[in-house]
């Protein structure tokens, strides 16, 4: 519970009522936050908004204290994303255009599907339907047929291009 504020003058609440409240307001923000350096840092800018704020009513330095904190947290988060995102965006225009593993993915990707044009009837129907981003419960209404048996064809499917691929990596002909 917040301490009850003692400012008795229609003044700006001084430093040591505001003050008052760093502990409570630590305990609130360093659940939330990833290290205790952040939740300092969130609770010091808290309490300086507050001691900023001309017209704060007294009765309500506590919520207005919990609230500051609780949206300095959030605009952590968003601005740890923000830079995330910057950094992919940064991230991918120095990355080359296409790289070994790219080359070997579009390749094997290529060796999958001639693979699966080996499966015979719905397992080769259903995993052709997955590959396009047709949902299994969507291709069992597309081709009336129930949900059990697409989804046992796929996995019938899977399968046999599992085993494709271990018999291809121990260098069997399959």
């Amino acid at each position: 519970m917040a301490p009850h504020s003692t400012c008795q003058s229609p003044a700006a609440c001084s430093w040591e009522e505001i003050f008052q409240h760093q502990d409570r307001l630590m305990r609130l923000v360093r659940r939330r936050l990833p290290s205790f350096q952040d939740a300092e840092d969130c609770v010091q800018e808290t309490m300086a908004r507050a001691a900023a704020h001309a017209t704060l009513d007294r009765d309500r330095l506590g919520p207005f204290l919990t609230s500051v904190a609780l949206r300095l947290c959030i605009d952590f988060y968003r601005d740890m994303d923000r830079r995330s995102r910057l950094l992919q965006r940064a991230a991918l225009i120095d990355a080359p255009l296409t790289t070994e593993e790219d080359v070997c993915d579009e390749d094997f990707g290529r060796w999958l599907l001639s693979q699966v044009r080996q499966l015979r009837g719905r397992e080769q129907e259903v995993i052709l339907a997955r590959a396009a981003g047709i949902s299994t419960a969507e291709f069992a209404r597309m081709h009336n047929i129930s949900l059990k048996s697409a989804e046992a064809a796929f996995t019938r499917g899977r399968a046999r291009l599992r085993t494709a691929c271990s018999q291809s990596l121990e260098g069997r002909a399959v």
